[in-house]
Parts: C-alpha cells; sequence; structure tokens
C-alpha cells in the first residue's frame, strides 16, 4: 500500500471480527516495530505477544479490575481482538549502552536524562506497528495499561523486574463498519500545529 494512504487509513480500531491473524502476516507486522529508531541503537524494547485466548482474557480481567460497573462498550469492543502486544521497555538496555566508551559526555548517566527515551523508542515501536497493521489489511489500537494493573499483569506474564510496560496494541481484522468509522474529534491542521521559526508564529508554507 503506498504510504500516504497507509497514513490516510491509519486509525484506532476498537472492535473486531472472529478472523484470525495469519502467523505470516502477524511476523510481518511485528519486525516492522523493530524497525523503530532508537537512543545510541539501544534497542531497549521488547514486544510481548498474548495470542491465545486464556492469555488474552487473563491481560483483560487484570487490566480490568478497579474498573466500576459492568464492562463498558470500549471494553467489549477491545476484548474482541485476537491479537494483543504489550510494549515494554528496558531502561537497562539504554544504561549500559550509554557507558561505554564511545557515549562520552552529559549523556552517559541514562537515569538522569530528562527525556524518558526508553519509553519514547519504544513507542515508536507501536506506532510502526499501528502503520503496518494497515500496511497488511489489519485495524490496531494503541491503549495505556492502567497503573493499578501493571504490577499483576507483570506477574502474570512473567515481565522482567527491569522492563517497564508502556502501553499495549489490540491487533486483528476490524469489525464491518469499523475501520471507517470517522473521528469525533477535529484532526489538527499545519496551520494550528506548526510554528515558522519561533512560536507562535504561523506557519508560511
Amino acid at each position: 500500500m503506498d504510504f500516504a494512504e497507509v497514513l490516510r487509513r491509519r486509525r484506532m480500531v476498537r472492535s473486531y471480527d472472529a478472523r484470525p491473524v495469519e502467523g505470516a502476516v502477524l511476523e510481518r507486522v511485528l519486525s516492522a516495530a523493530l524497525r523503530a529508531p532508537s537512543a545510541g541503537n539501544s534497542q531497549g524494547r521488547d514486544l510481548l505477544v498474548l495470542r491465545a485466548a486464556a492469555e488474552r482474557d487473563a491481560f483483560w480481567e487484570l487490566g480490568a479490575r478497579g474498573r466500576p460497573g459492568p464492562a463498558d462498550a470500549w471494553l467489549r469492543g477491545m476484548r474482541t481482538a485476537p491479537v494483543l502486544v504489550l510494549l515494554l521497555a528496558d531502561p537497562g538496555a539504554y544504561a549500559e549502552r550509554y557507558a561505554r566508551a564511545d557515549k562520552p559526555g552529559p549523556d552517559r548517566d541514562a537515569a538522569a536524562w530528562e527525556v524518558r527515551w526508553p519509553d519514547v523508542d519504544t513507542g515508536m515501536s507501536g506506532l510502526l506497528l499501528l502503520l503496518a497493521a494497515v500496511d497488511a489489511g489489519l485495524g490496531a489500537c494503541l491503549f495505556g495499561v492502567p497503573a493499578a494493573a501493571h504490577p499483576a499483569v507483570r506477574e502474570r506474564f512473567g515481565v522482567p523486574p527491569g522492563r517497564r510496560l508502556v502501553a499495549a496494541v489490540a491487533l486483528g481484522h476490524p469489525a464491518p463498519g469499523e475501520a471507517s468509522r470517522p473521528s469525533q474529534r477535529h484532526r489538527r491542521t499545519l496551520a494550528d500545529s506548526a510554528h515558522d521559526g519561533a512560536f507562535g508564529a504561523p506557519w508560511g508554507g
């Protein structure tokens, strides 16, 4: 698919049909996530893929703890996704990489970085997952996992202590009409997002 068309079609899909995702297609989508840039080429991210129904059910049961009342429409729709990918950042990989001799200067102490680059880079892997899903004819939705659920999710799926759960991505074939459902919010344009030379200076093109 043409890249411009991928961008045009990219949206958060929150309901899926019953078709499974073929293994070869899933591998292609997951491999795209590994092409994301990373600070110092540290590559400090892992993809925890949940495909079995029991695994997905366990994730949703843990992730829904503390939510008041019955499952809402968002949760009911998201639970239909046949694949979940948990995006895990590995800060230790960055600390190790920037402690090497070829990384002198003020950035050597990764723990002191003002910007959490492991999380940024892991988020970029998530974006490539979203785009690759569109290119493969799938739908996807990146979403946050409630902080209160992190300990139970980590324990259930054996996530090592050094990894940080940044976000999750649901993958699957969009339910009928879901992929074309228009957004309810205005999408910002260059006119109200880009600043030409100084903040507040209108974009001149």
